[in-house]
């Protein structure tokens, strides 16, 4: 939903928030007040170019900025997959700052290419004037559209097509990979053989390199524990050891005079018995830990060889066994090439037959549910005075298979008697289309995904009961959807559930478009005024008032 628009610095525009509401939000103004440009300022923000000179004279730069709401989990994927930061905080503010002709688009403050703009504007909005950002106008989307509306029938066999479809391409991308010439399978196969008899001669052992990492380490350092060992064991054995027997001969030959001294000898015995116990340790570790050259370099070598094939073939020895066993699968099946194929092919056409058929069900239930839809439009657009209206879905058969069936399917109409079926976006005239849209809106009004919609010129050339179903037909939209709707039609603006009042003044010798949101008394005053034009009686402003009732009362049913 869009929350907030803030326009600075555009045409007549000096600086303006709109802060707009859920369901139906009206503006109307006197002509020339300045409601163009609001649109023409949005649609830059989309991704629009920009009029010529349409930033302020006495402005350096000229800004629209966009706040939206976002709820659909759906579209916060797809802004995600956008590279869109802090979509997790359910809003997005998008802007456009426009300077000397040049433009800087931002997404949550990330500077964003045009391109990518429009990319985001298309999930958010649907702006219908002139045939200006309008995901009806494109012909890829009507598929998904009619897929959502019949989804209870369609989902579960495209379901089905998706499973087979991806059996399908597993097995053909198999089959492509494997259909080779007798020269490509040579090369191949003595790869293959290169590989698998240099990680065979290898002889690998799990656990292997972390117990010979180990003994490098020590190796690698054996000199000097030995050294270090060797200093320790001379000191203790020698002064250490003598110096210890003598204090225990002495302190023995007068133990007999005082108990004491006895258990002083007994201490220094258990000091000596440890020192010639860790003299002994200390030896044979020495003896045991040794390392010639021979053996270092025999060691070195080995480490090297499984480095090597980890950098080759996998970060684990774990991971270079499960490399060989699939050299071996791949060199064995390419050695038996004629028949593999043979497999293959035999099992891509007993898939290809599935999801064929598979297919076929999924276009007969796409074009049953493609008649109902388009028999329901088609009654909506004659509520709103397409007398002569045909309307339908033409379908097409793309070149193989998709996840999504073999379908290429959109909307075509004819709005007069003798003219031929066209694709919506070949419809010329904006008020048309804005009304066409809005039909096609109002019969799929639960499926569509943009929440916001904008319409503009949509009452252009009609009046009366036509006038009435618009407003009606708009009502109904804005139940699910957010609308925003610029009208000079009373009929329209007595469906408001916010209405703004677009006006231009006169201040400081300069022309500034101002735009406020009407209280109820301002609403009917404002109601009176396109009703009754320059002269607003009390009959006009009672007519307002019932025109108000009588709409309150058609948005409860």
């Amino acid at each position: 939903m869009l929350i907030n628009i803030h326009i600075k610095n555009m045409a007549l525009i000096d600086e303006i928030d709109i802060p707009f509401a859920d369901n139906l939000n009206i503006l109307t103004g006197e002509t020339g007040a300045g409601k163009s440009i609001l649109i023409d300022s949005v649609m830059i923000a989309l991704g629009g170019k920009a009029p010529k000179d349409f930033v302020r004279a006495d402005a350096d730069y000229g800004l629209v900025e966009l706040l939206f709401s976002i709820d659909d989990e759906d579209v916060q994927a797809s802004l995600k997959e956008l590279e869109i930061p802090d979509i997790e905080d359910g809003e997005i503010i998008i802007s456009r700052t426009i300077n000397d002709g040049r433009s800087i688009c931002k997404a949550n403050g990330m500077t964003i290419t045009v391109s990518k703009l429009r990319q985001i504007s298309a999930l958010l909005i649907d702006l219908h004037a002139q045939h200006e950002n309008q995901s009806l106008l494109d012909k890829k989307q009507h598929i998904k559209l009619l897929d959502r509306y019949g989804k209870n029938t369609i989902e579960p066999i495209k379901q089905q097509v998706k499973e087979i479809y991806e059996e399908y391409s597993s097995i053909k991308k198999e089959l492509d990979a494997n259909n080779m010439d007798e020269e490509e399978k040579k090369r191949k196969l003595d790869l293959l053989l290169f590989e698998k008899n240099e990680i065979e001669s290898a002889k690998l052992k799990e656990g292997e390199d972390e117990e010979l990492e180990r003994q490098y380490e020590k190796a690698l350092h054996g000199k000097n524990i030995t050294e270090s060992l060797s200093i320790a064991n001379n000191n203790l054995s020698g002064n250490v050891t003598d110096s210890l027997d003598r204090a225990i001969r002495e302190l023995t030959s007068v133990a007999s005079f005082d108990e004491k001294l006895q258990s002083i000898a007994d201490t220094l015995q258990t000091a000596s018995d440890l020192v010639s116990e860790t003299v002994r340790s200390s030896r044979e570790y020495i003896e045991d830990n040794s390392f010639s050259e021979e053996e270092f370099t025999i060691l070195e070598n080995r480490l090297n060889l499984i480095n090597h094939l980890k950098a080759k073939y996998g970060k684990t020895i774990s991971n270079i066994n499960s490399y060989y066993n699939d050299l071996t699968q791949s060199y064995d099946r390419i050695s038996n090439q004629e028949q593999y194929l043979e497999e293959l092919k035999t099992k891509l056409n007993v898939v290809s037959d599935k999801l064929d058929k598979l297919c076929d069900s999924l276009t007969k239930c796409r074009k049953e549910t493609a008649a109902l839809l388009s028999d329901k439009i088609k009654q909506s657009l004659t509520d709103l005075n397409f007398l002569d209206v045909r309307f339908d879905m033409c379908f097409e058969e793309c070149e193989g298979y998709t996840e999504e069936g073999k379908d290429i399917a959109y909307f075509i109409i004819s709005t007069n008697v003798g003219e031929e079926m066209k694709p919506l976006n070949e419809v010329a005239s904006g008020g048309e289309l804005s009304r066409i849209m809005l039909a096609m809106k109002a019969c799929l009004a639960s499926v569509d995904r943009v929440s916001t919609l904008v319409f503009d010129e949509i009452d252009t050339g009609i009046s009366g009961r036509t006038a009435q179903m618009v407003a009606e037909k708009i009502n109904y939209i804005s139940r699910n959807h957010q609308v925003i709707c610029i009208t000079h039609l009373p009929q329209i603006a007595a469906m408001a559930d916010h209405h703004y009042m677009i006006e231009k003044n006169v201040i400081d010798n300069k022309t500034i478009t101002s735009i406020q949101k009407l209280d109820k008394d301002k609403e009917i005053t404002e109601l009176a005024r396109l009703l009754g034009g320059a002269e607003i009686t009390d009959t006009v402003i009672s007519s307002a008032k019932e025109m108000k009732e009588l709409a309150s009362k058609a948005k409860v049913n």
